[in-house]
């Protein structure tokens, strides 16, 4: 595959111009990528490997109906093409709107700030594991079962359009994920720690305390009492805020899951106040240096930052080009797709609650009994409900951090979450951990930040679904 604008373009050029009559729009994604994949089980070596994958989709849009056609032969493109265009004629029978945006020609590149992953030999990216793994092991003779996984891409991305864009990106992702069982006769408790990084190979270096802590929180939980279960003022950490904020608000805020959806459409209505006037939630792949950052989306829509709530009130929703085009808002740069396999859907890309200004000590203050959740363990959403597993909590009690308790799980509606938010801390931290799932498109990098927050009224307690 040619892996250079200049060398594509005359190619993408010619195959547009070909047979862009034939349909209201058409797309061409050429994409080469590489990567390493290791995951350790134990003692055992369950994955390592390392591939390269090269491949195109055609996406053709006629009369409202959509074709798409995927191929790992160049050779093939133009039965390709053809195959989209003939499926998106026979399904079309409404009319093609598309938001518009301005034909872009450009070449960009994330940069890194260090060592390029690719540059580190597989028997290097091994050892890391293997250290990381003995000292998960090493943390208490009571860790039964630990896993590291490690895993790195860079992709090379090549889109023409029939509208005269043509543009190409390309970027590094790396990630690790730790997990470690602790087991005390019946009790099993599990510690989880992941990390990710769009910048160096030695963000991922370095992480001892971050590793040993899971194992230490596994151990610890052994012998701690489980939370009453009652409805408490809840303080939680930055890293949960982030979990809270894309999960059970960011999804929806994508405007796909709302156009097909008339009752989420309804609830989410611009104007609308979910929260304090002090709430501030953003989207944007805008802002530099995150794993959900970039130039362009995956439909050639610069990236933008995307202000969903402002001032407590729902201001804005993310969007591709035709779900901004059918609820006449302007286009966020919100398509997204895994690779070359997948049509690109709404996506978040890097999704925050603003530091508010209150001091985290002040959170605590004057709440007679609650609990402070820390981190997170597993979870999932449904739709307006959640429930989440912190990684660790204490309880509050007189305004002070007292005892540690296990098993607390947080759950709630996120309207009425957001409305019961009544203290947003002046802290703020960036998780670099996320991978995000949706329509079978399963970890997409994104970023997720925010402050702490107090929420009142808040259901503590019960079992909850590991992820």
């Amino acid at each position: 595959m040619a892996t250079k604008l200049a060398d594509a373009q005359n190619l993408l050029s010619e195959l547009i111009s070909r047979y862009a009559s034939r349909v209201d729009y058409l797309m061409i994604r050429l994409e080469e990528a590489e990567g390493t994949d290791i995951l350790l089980r134990g003692d055992k070596v369950e994955t390592l490997s390392e591939g390269i994958s090269i491949g195109g989709q055609i996406r053709a849009c006629y009369k409202g109906g959509w074709g798409l056609s995927s191929f790992n032969q160049l050779a093939t493109i133009t039965d390709r093409i053809e195959e989209a265009i003939a499926a998106a004629r026979m399904v079309g029978e409404e009319e093609t709107i598309l938001a518009p945006i301005h034909p872009v020609q450009a070449i960009c590149k994330l940069p890194l700030t260090g060592t390029d992953p690719r540059k580190i030999p597989l028997v290097q990216k091994k050892q890391l594991c293997d250290f990381y793994r003995e000292l998960l092991k090493s943390v208490d003779g009571r860790i039964t079962t630990t896993s590291v996984r490690y895993a790195d891409s860079a992709q090379k991305v090549i889109i023409a359009t029939s509208e005269g864009t043509l543009i190409e990106q390309s970027w590094v992702d790396m990630e690790m994920r730790f997990a470690a069982t602790a087991r005390n006769g019946e009790t099993v408790q599990t510690g989880r720690e992941t990390t990710g990084s769009r910048k160096a190979f030695e963000d991922l270096m370095g992480l001892e305390e971050q590793v040993k802590g899971a194992a230490t929180r596994a151990i610890s939980a052994l012998s701690l009492p489980s939370v009453k279960g009652n409805t408490y003022t809840v303080v939680i950490d930055p890293i949960l805020t982030g979990l809270f904020v894309h999960e059970a608000f960011g999804h929806l805020s994508e405007a796909d899951m709302a156009y097909e959806n008339p009752d989420i459409l309804e609830v989410m209505t611009l104007g609308r106040r979910f929260g304090c006037d002090e709430l501030q939630i953003f989207d944007g792949a805008a802002p530099p240096g995150h794993r959900g950052s970039y130039f362009y989306d995956d439909e050639g829509t610069p990236a933008t930052t995307t202000q969903l709530i402002k001032d407590g009130v729902l201001v804005g929703r993310l969007h591709s080009r035709e779900t901004a085009g059918k609820l006449e808002e302007a286009p966020t740069g919100n398509a997204r797709c895994l690779n070359y396999h997948y049509a690109p859907i709404v996506r978040m890309t890097n999704t925050w609650i603003e530091r508010g200004n209150t001091s985290v000590e002040d959170l605590f203050s004057e709440i007679k009994e609650g609990v402070y959740a820390r981190n997170w363990l597993g979870g999932m959403t449904n739709g307006e409900m959640f429930t989440f597993s912190a990684g660790e909590a204490w309880m509050i009690r007189n305004g002070k951090i007292c005892e540690p308790v296990k098993d607390v799980t947080l759950s709630g509606n996120v309207f009425q979450t957001l409305a019961d938010i009544e203290g947003i801390g002046n802290d703020f931290y960036w998780d670099e951990s996320g991978g995000c799932g949706k329509g079978g498109q399963n970890g997409l990098p994104v970023g997720c930040g925010g402050p702490s927050l107090r929420i009142r009224d808040v259901v503590v307690g019960g079992e909850v679904e590991v992820a």
